[in-house]
């Protein structure tokens, strides 16, 4: 996974009014935190942020995160927006141990065309929208792509059944159902009418 270059400026001023300011002014207070490190107070550039999450990753962007001259390898650990707007309102970076394993949620994206699902009046439902990985920060995936092309009818896709990048592992219940199938309403009306009359 390639790195983004982030420029983090250094936060003296604290409390919701130097915020609300930072904020007037187009930039967003934030953290930077991490293991063995003492938490700084940043703000960054809400166009460069814009910009920095924009790529294939979005915001499981790895970043070069450049803080007073020194670079922080760091991912965002949270987004806090604005409830109205959806604006971002503060982002927690986290540095992060090139070699030690994280954990994120990745996209899931569905591919192909579910034919013989379609021919039968059925739906290709995704279930989830992203799943919970462990992964170091240089295998961590873009997306999750799922191939639908050859799902039946009744058939169901579970996590255990996915096939991961190397290096990366799903979490969670192996019997948990990532992409399932819906009955549309004309085919559950076709089902009742030839059910048999009691």
């Amino acid at each position: 996974m390639s790195t983004t270059t982030l420029v983090a400026t250094p936060r003296t001023t604290s409390g919701s009014a130097a915020a609300r300011r930072l904020r007037a002014a187009d930039h967003v207070p934030g953290v930077l935190y991490g293991q063995g490190m003492e938490p700084i107070s940043v703000t960054v550039e809400r166009r460069d942020l814009r910009l920095a999450l924009s790529g294939p990753a979005g915001v499981n962007a790895l970043l070069s995160l450049e803080v007073g001259g020194k670079k922080y390898p760091a991912v965002v650990k949270e987004l806090q927006r604005h409830p109205i707007k959806r604006t971002v309102s503060h982002i927690d970076f986290f540095q992060v141990n090139m070699n030690e394993a994280i954990t994120v949620h990745v996209p899931v994206r569905l591919e192909g065309e579910a034919k013989a699902v379609i021919a039968a009046g059925g739906m290709v439902d995704p279930a989830i929208d992203s799943i919970e990985v462990s992964c170091t920060p240089g295998n961590m995936p873009n997306e999750i792509v799922i191939d639908i092309t050859n799902l039946q009818p009744g058939e169901v896709i579970r996590l255990g059944a996915l096939k991961m990048a190397k290096g990366v592992t799903a979490l969670g219940d192996p019997d948990m159902t990532v992409v399932s199938i819906l009955h549309t309403a004309g085919e559950a009306a076709r089902g009742a009418a030839a059910a048999p009359a009691e």
